[in-house]
C-alpha cells in the first residue's frame, strides 16, 4: 500500500491546504500570530501520518499517528479562537468542524489497525 492510498491521509492534505488559502488572505499580525499556529497544526496532521507511514515499524507508526492526532485537535483550537476573533465565519468554523470530526474517526481505524 502507498501513503497516497490512505484517505485519512488526502483528507488530512486537503484539509492543510483550505487552512493555508484562508490564512494566506489575512493581516500581518494575524498570520504571524494565530496563522502560524493554525497552519502548522494542519500540515502536522498529514506530515506526521507521513512520517510514521515511513518508519516501517508498526510501534513507530501508531506512535507517529498518535501525534496526528494530537495536531488534528489542535487545529480544532486554532479553528475556534479564529472563529472566535471574526477571523474565520461560523460557516466556514462548521465545515472545518465536520472534518475534523471526520479525519478524527478515520484516524482512529487508522491507529486501530496498525499491527494487527
Amino acid at each position: 500500500m502507498k501513503l497516497e492510498e490512505l484517505r485519512v491521509y488526502n483528507m488530512s492534505m486537503d484539509m492543510g491546504e483550505r487552512v493555508w488559502e484562508i490564512v494566506n488572505k489575512w493581516d500581518y499580525f494575524t498570520r504571524d500570530t494565530i496563522g502560524k499556529q493554525l497552519v502548522r497544526s494542519a500540515d502536522s496532521v498529514a506530515a506526521n501520518l507521513s512520517e510514521g507511514f515511513g518508519r516501517y515499524h508498526y510501534k513507530e507508526t501508531k506512535n507517529f499517528s498518535y501525534y496526528s492526532r494530537g495536531s488534528l485537535y489542535e487545529t480544532k483550537t486554532w479553528l475556534t479562537k479564529a472563529k472566535n476573533r471574526n477571523f474565520i465565519t461560523q460557516d466556514d468554523f462548521i465545515e472545518f468542524e465536520k472534518e475534523i470530526n471526520s479525519i478524527g474517526v478515520k484516524l482512529n481505524n487508522y491507529i486501530n489497525s496498525i499491527g494487527k
